[in-house]
């Protein structure tokens, strides 16, 4: 084999490392009701922003080449729900009670975006039902 052949079989092993990663970056990253935007929204191309909600949190995940993000907010700590309809997706804003920056997921359906609207409210509802502890 020549050097560019070998320049060749070098590029696809690193091509196919690449999307190995972005799509295992993909795939939901805990059980439960994990809600991703779509990588046909704006800047979910490669790494999909999604939200899990809890009986006793909502957390946003950003998976990144090296990493994450994650930003948690405790159930009773959820001032309100906004969602936010374009044409094709939906953004949903979860503001705080304690001032902290507030969750924006941007390019979930808009079915999803109502489900994680119900999610929260139930588990509100559920929380000061039987109050917290």
């Amino acid at each position: 084999m020549t050097w560019w052949m070998w320049t060749l079989a070098a590029g696809g092993c690193i091509a196919a490392v690449m999307v190995g990663i972005v799509w295992r970056k993909g795939l939901p990253f805990a059980e439960g009701e994990v809600f991703r935007a779509s990588r046909l929204s704006a800047g979910n191309h490669l790494f999909p922003t999604q939200v899990l909600i809890t009986p006793t949190s909502v957390v946003h995940h950003t998976p990144q080449w090296f990493g994450k993000y994650e930003h948690s907010i405790h159930i009773a700590h959820v001032a309100s729900v906004g969602i936010d309809t374009d044409l094709l997706f939906s953004h949903v804003q979860i503001e705080t009670t304690g001032g902290a920056a507030p969750i924006l997921c941007r390019g979930h359906y808009r079915s999803h975006a109502i489900r994680m609207k119900q999610l929260i409210e139930t588990h509100q509802g559920r929380y000061y039902k039987q109050g917290p502890g």
